[in-house]
C-alpha cells in the first residue's frame, strides 16, 4: 500500500538502517555467526553513532544476521562469487510497539499509521489495496490475526507500507473415502463419497451407496511364469549343448546359467524393465480418478471422448 506524504525522517532513517544491515552482514558472512557478547557491542556502538531508536537498531541487526546467513548458503549452492555481500536496499521493519494502526473515522478509504522515528512519534496516511480489506475482513471474524511487524520499503521514489497477515488454515472433514485391494494380477480400487453416502445422525444405508469402482489389470503372475517358462526351455537346450556342465541335475543348471549366451538371452528379455513399465502404469492408472457411470447395477461402456479407463 502507497504510502501518502512520507514525512522527511523516514527517509532519514532508510540510509543507517542500510549501513547496519551491510556491516551485520559482513561479519556474519566472514565468521559464520553474530556471537552475543559481539551483538551487545555492535548495538552499543550504533547506538552512539546513529541517532535511530533502539527497536530499529535492534531489527537492523536481526535483518543483517539473515542476509549474512542467506549470503553464506547461496555461496555454498555456487550462486554468488563475491567476497562479501552488498546490501544496495533495505525493508524498514517496525516490530510491536514501534508502529499503530488507526482507521479514520471521517473517510472510509484511508487510514493512519504511528511510527516510532528520530524526534518522536509520526503519523502517515496509506492508500489501503483492496486485498488488504479481504484480510482484514478475516481478522474480524477470527480467522487470521495482523502480524506484529510492519514492513516500509521504498521503490522509484516512492514509499510502500506491508503488512504480514497469520491465515489460519481451513480444516474440513474428508470428503471421500478411497480403498485399494492389491491381488496378484488385479488392483481394485473404491472411491466413496462419504457426503454423498453417510448421514451424521441416521444409520447407513446401501441404496443411497453409489461407489466408483475399477480394476486395474497386472498380469504380474501371468508375467512371472511366461518369464520362468522362457528361460526354462533356453536352459534344457544349453544343457544339452553343455553336458558336461556338472555331475548332477542342480550343479549343471547352475553352470549353465553362469555362461555368457544366457546372460545374453537374459538381457534380450527385458523382464526387470518390462515389470517396473507395469508397476508404473498401475501407479499413474491409480493416482487418477475415475470417469465411469454406475446405471442399474452395471458399469456403463465409456464413450470416445471420455477416460478409457
Amino acid at each position: 500500500m502507497e504510502v501518502e506524504s512520507p514525512p522527511p525522517e523516514l527517509s532519514a532513517v532508510e540510509e543507517p538502517y542500510r549501513r547496519i544491515v551491510e556491516e551485520v552482514a559482513a561479519y556474519v558472512a566472514e565468521r559464520g555467526t553474530l556471537e552475543k557478547e559481539k551483538y551487545k557491542e555492535l548495538y552499543r556502538r550504533f547506538r552512539k553513532q546513529y541517532p535511530l531508536p533502539s527497536q530499529l537498531i535492534q531489527q537492523a541487526i536481526n535483518q543483517g544476521v539473515e542476509t549474512g546467513r542467506s549470503f553464506l548458503q547461496r555461496k555454498k549452492d555456487g550462486r554468488v562469487h563475491k567476497p562479501r555481500p552488498e546490501v544496495r536496499r533495505v525493508s524498514i521493519r517496525f516490530a510491536k510497539d514501534s508502529w499503530s494502526y488507526k482507521k479514520a473515522i471521517t473517510t472510509a478509504a484511508p487510514v493512519r499509521l504511528a511510527l516510532s522515528l528520530p524526534g518522536g512519534r509520526r503519523e502517515i496516511w496509506i492508500k489501503p489495496h483492496r486485498r488488504f480489506w479481504l484480510y482484514w475482513w478475516r481478522v474480524l471474524r477470527k480467522e487470521a490475526e495482523l502480524a506484529s511487524t510492519l514492513v516500509l520499503k521504498r521503490r522509484r521514489g516512492r514509499w510502500y507500507a506491508i503488512f504480514v497477515f497469520d491465515v489460519a488454515s481451513k480444516r474440513e472433514p474428508p470428503a471421500e473415502a478411497v480403498a485399494f485391494d492389491v491381488n496378484e494380477n488385479l488392483v481394485a480400487v473404491a472411491r466413496v463419497s462419504l457426503l454423498a453416502t453417510v448421514d451424521a445422525v441416521a444409520q447407513w444405508n446401501r441404496r443411497h451407496v453409489d461407489p466408483a469402482v475399477y480394476s486395474i489389470r497386472t498380469d504380474f503372475g501371468r508375467l512371472a511364469k511366461r518369464y520362468e517358462a522362457v528361460r526354462n526351455a533356453k536352459l534344457e537346450e544349453l544343457k544339452q549343448r553343455y553336458p558336461f556342465a556338472g555331475r548332477d541335475e542342480e550343479e549343471r543348471r547352475q553352470n549353465v546359467t553362469d555362461t555368457r549366451e544366457f546372460r545374453k538371452f537374459a538381457r534380450r528379455l527385458r523382464e526387470r524393465r518390462r515389470k517396473e513399465g507395469r508397476v508404473r502404469q498401475t501407479a499413474r492408472e491409480v493416482t487418477k480418478s475415475p470417469r465411469r457411470d454406475y446405471n442399474g447395477g452395471a458399469w456403463q461402456k465409456p464413450t470416445r471422448g471420455n477416460d478409457r479407463r
